[in-house]
């Protein structure tokens, strides 16, 4: 659910947040499905989806040493922070062995890491998030609290509500990885490429999204997500 104005954080009650906010609040019916759809989804999934999680568990610990699960701290709606859970898809503590961001050929990634990630499958436990709260099926992708202060006043916009697994930005860069790697050719560094280059294009699509807010566009994109996924 979308608090009042005053409710929110300091740095987020902004001129530049004000428009996004004030869509939102129009459409404080459709949040409120959209948080339950959520959670009912979510607990479904959770339930049939719970051999599946039992075996990729044992698929990525069998693969290679470390956790099964990645927890990383993200940022969510007003800027609260929380751990976002994933399938292992790296060697064990990647954080200290390189960038926050991938590219196509890091050599970080696991066998199965790969295999996952081609087909999305390491973001299933996403639906504990989603379940707790934390996320929505739908939204702008969760950051990393570093990311989050290359914001600019009007990306800050993106907070209003929950993180999201899927967004129009995620399909349109699901390459991410390959157009980062260019950008390294080019002279950059994986962080200056992400912050210079990927996040304003994301940001772009995921302003967008919060100005025409509505039940349809967002199941719009889930379906839009899982054919993406299984082409």
């Amino acid at each position: 659910m979308l608090c009042k104005w005053n409710a929110l954080p300091e740095f987020m009650r902004t001129e530049e947040v004000r428009p996004y906010y004030q869509a939102l609040r129009r459409r404080r019916a459709g949040l409120a499905v959209k948080r339950t759809f959520d959670f009912a989804a979510s607990s479904v999934l959770l339930a049939l989806l719970a051999p599946l999680f039992l075996f990729l568990a044992v698929l990525v610990k069998l693969d290679s040493e470390g956790p099964v699960f990645y927890r990383q701290e993200r940022v969510t709606q007003y800027g609260r922070r929380f751990y976002i859970y994933k399938f292992r898809t790296m060697v064990e503590n990647a954080d200290q062995k390189g960038s926050l961001v991938t590219v196509g050929n890091d050599v970080r990634i696991t066998r199965m890491g790969e295999k996952l990630r081609g087909c999305r499958l390491d973001e299933i436990p996403q639906l504990i998030n989603i379940w707790k709260g934390e996320m929505s099926f739908v939204g702008a992708r969760p950051e990393v609290a570093r990311y989050v202060r290359a914001y600019t006043k009007e990306m800050y916009a993106t907070l209003l509500l929950p993180a999201g697994v899927t967004s129009k930005a995620s399909i349109h860069f699901r390459d991410e990885g390959r157009i980062l790697e260019e950008e390294v050719r080019k002279g950059r560094s994986v962080e200056e490429a992400y912050v210079e280059k990927a996040l304003p294009e994301k940001m772009k699509w995921n302003l967008d999204e919060m100005r025409k807010f509505s039940l349809f566009r967002e199941w719009a994109v889930l379906i839009k997500t899982v054919w993406t996924v299984t082409e």
